[in-house]
């Protein structure tokens, strides 16, 4: 018989694990499954200057280790895998990695999105040196230095904007001549002096892996195969999200995008409630994923207050 918890969460992220702190507190034991790339999007940055209570800023991989260690100081169990299915059909829900399945009396989501990006080997490498998906996170590190926004939707102007409040330039560069973007962001956009477009063109490779820094990025325009090499600081992919929802297509309700539909933090089974990025297409910050997860935590504790669990055998792990 597999094991069961009170409380599984899948996702170790900031709204993962402030779901295992708050449940963990109120002595449910929570199951954490964190996944084999664990603790979310702020493993991938450097300096994190707008988490409350760190006024000098935090590394994000230190803030994530900081709650990890957190919730377990509470008696969250955390276990490395990543999940292969779900059965919501009956509770306990199943949860099943590749060698252990786990039965779950509330399931709490919090497997978050993951950003789009370009696929260049000089990208990845790059990430939190210079290399960014989120102008809110990192825009305040240009001040005064040029930039370049990939993308031609309404994420990618908005960036573009909120980051003219700090870059010296910012170039949007799209791989076609119209952008996807609504009307009114469009007019904000091109209304912006220090936005200029680069139309029809591509990033072919950022510059200077060796330096473990970005100082320009190698464009190809698409319709006169032209390459030049523009000089910038910073790049900001805005070409969309995907959240890690597939797991849960046909069980729940999901948005058009994929984005776990919920209310508050309830999602269409009762029993699973979700939190952060994986249903938030909006804020995608880390305080407001943690903050979702703390709801989460909350909505799952009074629902076991007021749903008997249903039958079933516990064994140890």
């Amino acid at each position: 018989m597999s094991d069961v918890f009170p409380v599984v969460i899948i996702g170790s992220g900031p709204a993962g694990l402030t779901a295992a702190l708050y449940t963990a507190r109120a002595n449910l034991k929570p199951l954490v499954i964190e996944g084999l790339e664990a603790g979310g999007q702020l493993m991938m940055t450097t300096m994190v200057e707008n988490w409350p209570g760190f006024r000098h800023g935090i590394m994000g991989p230190d803030l994530m280790g900081e709650m990890r260690v957190q919730a377990e100081r509470f008696g969250a169990r955390i276990i490395q895998g990543d999940v292969d299915s779900v059965d919501l059909s009956t509770r306990p829900f199943r949860v099943s990695l590749s060698d252990k399945e786990y039965r779950a009396d509330t399931l709490i989501i919090a497997a978050g999105a993951s950003a789009q990006w370009l696929g260049l080997p000089s990208e990845k490498k790059l990430v939190g040196r210079g290399v960014s998906s989120c102008a809110t996170c990192d825009g305040a590190f240009f001040k005064n230095r040029p930039i370049v926004v990939v993308g031609g939707g309404d994420t990618a102007m908005e960036e573009a904007i909120f980051l003219t409040r700090f870059a010296s330039k910012v170039y949007v560069v799209h791989r076609r001549d119209k952008l996807r973007a609504s009307k009114v962001m469009q007019d904000k956009a091109f209304a912006n002096a220090k936005i200029e477009f680069v139309w029809n063109s591509v990033i072919e490779q950022i510059h200077d892996v060796d330096k473990g820094e970005v100082t320009g990025v190698v464009l190809r325009n698409l319709l006169t195969d032209q390459v030049r090499t523009l000089a910038v600081d910073g790049v900001f992919v805005a070409i969309g999200h995907t959240p890690n929802t597939s797991l849960f297509t046909g069980q729940l309700d999901l948005n058009p995008t994929g984005y776990v539909v919920t209310t508050g933090t309830k999602t269409t089974v009762e029993g699973v409630f979700a939190c952060g990025d994986v249903q938030d297409f909006t804020y995608r910050q880390a305080i407001t994923a943690a903050g979702t997860g703390c709801m989460a935590a909350m909505d799952a504790e009074r629902f076991l207050e007021h749903h008997s669990a249903p039958a079933h055998q516990e064994t140890t792990a």
